[in-house]
């Protein structure tokens, strides 16, 4: 049995159901005090962090994840336990196996085998761990982030160990994600009984118009990374539950996905320009869950494309696709962020697996990064 493969059944046998960490954080500060690591827990009300960091010079390399998981679903449908890890046909079994345990464990290993190999190596090496990434993320890495901000701790390099992969390990790499900005439009009107429009404003049908335009506005083209930014409806609220009355309000809630080729302060103000230019009656509440970040070819990039070349014979790409992970936080104090991990095809689903054989190739992935970024060296003898 391979070491990553252990570690990461060790930590897949924690039920860390977000934002509970159950001792997962414990399991890998153990491996790496000896390594001569300083661990540093940051508790901020339910959540668990941990920064771990080896090292007082530059460059740092810092390696981000969670040990939380989602809810596992209905019990019954898992072909074994989620907390029970099992091996079967070359594949790992368990909640957290793909998202991201396994890249946990993966993280360990190679510190361990680089720093095995080089003692003396120059720079420094962090992990940044939070059991607060599939929840609510305002207790984990943000905090973590806003520690290290305010003692001008920052990051060079940071590599999030989310499951990226599509079709074979090292596939892909995020090299950025997109920013996601909410808003909850309320649009008044007059409510009154159905049967006498003259004595009425309808809400919705003086929101539509707007909606229409809305959805049809180019905010952006994109650019050579990022798609144009979209917005999209997700909940529309109205009326009283009589069939026989007009509302007086209806609520609207709509999320932008959005580039760096917007701001936050242009989408604002090109939606209330539309919103005003249609003459409404409205409230609009906004809320902020992430600026969007872009790490362009450069050190980081090509490193771990190198290594990952080396490793495995994959060429590659670069995505910015999905979701928003806490890649965004780290972003406001380190200028080059990826993100790189197993297959995403079980994520969240029963039965979530990742490969054993994959788990190893990552940890020769992650170990030769460190290769590269901290003694120079491009062997591909790790």
């Amino acid at each position: 049995m391979s070491e990553t493969l252990n570690l990461a059944q060790q930590l897949i046998s924690r039920r860390s159901l977000t934002p509970i960490d159950d001792g997962c954080l414990d399991i890998i500060g153990t491996r790496l005090a000896p390594l001569g690591f300083s661990l540093e827990k940051i508790r901020c009300g339910e959540v668990d962090n941990l920064w771990a960091r080896r090292g007082d010079t530059g460059p740092l390399v810092c390696f981000a994840g969670h040990t939380d998981v989602v809810p596992t679903g209905p019990l019954e449908k898992w072909d074994s336990d989620p907390f029970a890890p099992a091996v079967r046909d070359g594949m790992l079994y368990g909640r957290g196996a793909a998202d991201m345990k396994g890249s946990l464990a993966a993280f360990v290993t190679a510190i361990e085998k680089f720093v095995a190999g080089h003692p003396q190596h120059r720079g420094s090496i962090a992990l940044l761990l939070t059991s607060d990434e599939e929840g609510a993320a305002v207790d984990g890495t943000v905090r973590v982030v806003d520690a290290l901000r305010e003692r001008n701790e920052l990051i060079d390099y940071c590599i999030v160990g989310e499951p990226t992969s599509e079709t074979k390990t090292g596939d892909t790499i995020k090299n950025g994600r997109r920013g996601s900005l909410s808003g909850t439009l309320t649009v008044k009107g007059i409510q009154g009984h159905i049967a006498y429009p003259h004595l009425v404003k309808n809400p919705i049908h003086l929101a539509a118009p707007a909606i229409a335009e809305l959805a049809t506005t180019v905010w952006d083209n994109g650019n050579e990374y990022f798609p144009p930014t979209s917005w999209q409806v997700s909940n529309i609220h109205g009326g009283t539950g009589a069939a026989n009355v007009v509302p007086g309000t209806v609520e609207i809630m709509f999320n932008f996905r959005f580039s760096t080729a917007s701001t936050v302060d242009g989408l604002k103000s090109k939606a209330h320009a539309i919103l005003d230019r249609h003459a409404l009656e409205y409230d609009l509440r906004w809320e902020l869950s992430g600026e969007p970040y872009l790490t362009p070819h450069g050190n980081l990039v090509d490193i771990v494309s190198a290594a990952i070349r080396e490793v495995t014979g994959v060429s590659t790409e670069l995505s910015t696709g999905g979701g928003t992970s806490d890649g965004r936080f780290i972003s406001g104090i380190c200028p080059q962020v990826i993100e790189l991990g197993p297959l995403n095809a079980t994520i969240h689903k029963i039965n979530e697996c990742v490969a054993v054989a994959d788990l190893d190739a990552l940890s020769e992935i992650y170990c030769l990064t460190l290769r590269k970024l901290l003694t120079g060296m491009a062997s591909n003898h790790l």
